[in-house]
């Protein structure tokens, strides 16, 4: 029995683009670019700035500026990034580690977040779970309760 319709665990497994479902591009449903400057930031750039930006907190600032162990207190780096993110992202609206990478935070309606945008997305993305969980425009929960998206330079 040959058929050309997918197996049920294929279209499952796939998602909904695999059963045939268009979804459009990521930041279609927001009015925002496919590709280039304004296009919403893939996933391995939010990774690699995320990751520029704990390695400076964690060892440039608080091994080799403060002094602290952070296995003795790891309180200690979380804290200076929520400083850094509220810091930086609400002045110029990216990191460093974001300005390495190409990516900036951008509120829904244009422009830079403002402030309680900026602490509300700071505050959960510490707790690191709700930036785990994204939706089909590659918002984190912390981008959406915020307002905000990750968009390219």
């Amino acid at each position: 029995m040959s058929s050309k319709q997918p197996r049920w665990t294929q279209t499952w497994l796939g998602g909904v683009r695999s059963a045939g479902v268009d979804l459009g591009y990521p930041g279609e449903r927001l009015g925002l670019p496919r590709e280039g400057s304004g296009s919403v930031a893939g996933f391995g750039r939010r990774i690699g700035a995320i990751v520029i930006d704990w390695l400076i907190c964690t060892w440039a600032i608080t091994q080799g500026l403060l002094r602290v162990d952070p296995a003795r207190a790891p309180w200690v780096p979380v804290l200076i990034l929520a400083a850094e993110y509220l810091l930086l992202v609400g002045t110029m609206g990216m990191t460093f580690g974001m300005r390495l990478l190409g990516v900036r935070v951008a509120a829904l309606g244009g422009g830079g977040p403002g402030f309680v945008a900026v602490l509300v997305r700071t505050f959960l993305l510490c707790l690191a779970v709700p930036a785990l969980v994204w939706d089909r425009d590659q918002r984190g929960l912390h981008d959406r309760a915020a307002n905000t998206v990750v968009v390219r330079l």
